[in-house]
This record gives structure tokens, sequence and C-alpha cells, in this order.
């Protein structure tokens, strides 16, 4: 008599496990689902928030990449006198103003595209010095004269930059 107590106990116990863990699988399936959704429903509000900043910074150096191009440069920036080295270093002076006014917009984009806007940067003020530095430059006029003439053999280094910088916009709009 003892043993049909047991399997009546087990006929009434098991259905009732089984049961009981699918409705623990359900429950756990349905909490998991629910806190992926508020995770990707808070990240999407953030990406909403995020996305006009990044667009801004993307925006202004895009303006630092052409206020620093060469050409546009030579043009909004005249000699103070003949001496070139003088012009040299105002030259200088105003990219580096300008990127300390944009140091902070790497914070919004990646890393390849700071790297790519600081390289162009650092080649441009290269470019001016080894410019500076020809035998045949004797004043700030023909510095400048050098420094577009270069720039009509190849692409300018703030050209390039501007291309990535465009190519990662459009990646994040994407």
């Amino acid at each position: 008599m003892n043993s049909d107590k047991i399997l009546e106990l087990a006929f009434y116990t098991l259905p009732a496990l089984i049961t009981g863990g699918v409705a623990y699988y359900l429950f756990q399936s349905y909490f998991s689902d629910q806190q992926n959704t508020r995770r990707w429903l808070i990240q999407k509000e953030n990406q909403k928030q995020s996305l006009p900043l990044r667009l801004q910074a993307y925006e202004r150096l895009a303006l630092f990449l052409e206020r620093i191009s060469p050409a546009k440069l030579l043009i909004r920036v005249a000699p103070l006198n003949d001496d070139k080295l003088d012009y040299q270093n105002l030259l200088i002076h105003h990219i580096e103003q300008e990127y300390e006014h944009n140091l902070t917009q790497q914070i919004y984009i990646t890393d390849q595209c700071w790297t790519m806007v600081l390289t162009a940067k650092n080649t441009i003020i290269q470019n001016i010095r080894k410019t500076t530095l020809d035998a045949t430059v004797t004043n700030a006029d023909q510095l400048r004269e050098k420094i577009l003439s270069s720039m009509l053999d190849g692409q300018s280094a703030s050209t390039l930059a501007l291309s990535y910088l465009k190519s990662e916009v459009t990646d994040v709009l994407g």
C-alpha cells in the first residue's frame, strides 16, 4: 500500500513540477525580453539626443579643415610685413588657434577621424615650415606664392581629411 501512495503522489507531483518549470521559463523569457526592450529604448533615446551633437562636431571640424586649407588660409591671413618667418609664424598661429577652438570636438567623433584631422593640421604646418626653409623664398609674398603653387601639384591634407570626415558622416547617418 505504501508504494501505491508514493506512485499516486508522483503522478500528482510530476505534472505540477512540469507546469511550474514551464511557467518559470516563460516568466524568465518575458522579463528578459522586457529588459532588452527597455535597454533598446534607452539606447535609442540616447542616440536621438547625441546625434545632433555628433553632427555639430563634424560640421565644426569640416569648417576647421576648410579654414586651415592653405588656399583659404593664405587669402584670409595677409602678411603683416615682408619677413617670411613672421608670416610663417602668423600662419601657424592661426592654424593652432583654430585647432584649439575645436579641440573638444574629438569626444564626439571616432579616433580614426580625429587622427585624420590632426594629421592634416600637422601636415599643413610642416609644409609651411618646409616652404619657408626654401632658399628661393625671400619674403612673405614669395612664401604665399610658393605655398599656393605647391598646392597645385596635389591634393592638400585638409582636402583628404575632409573627404574622410564626409565618409564618416555618411556612415553615421547611414
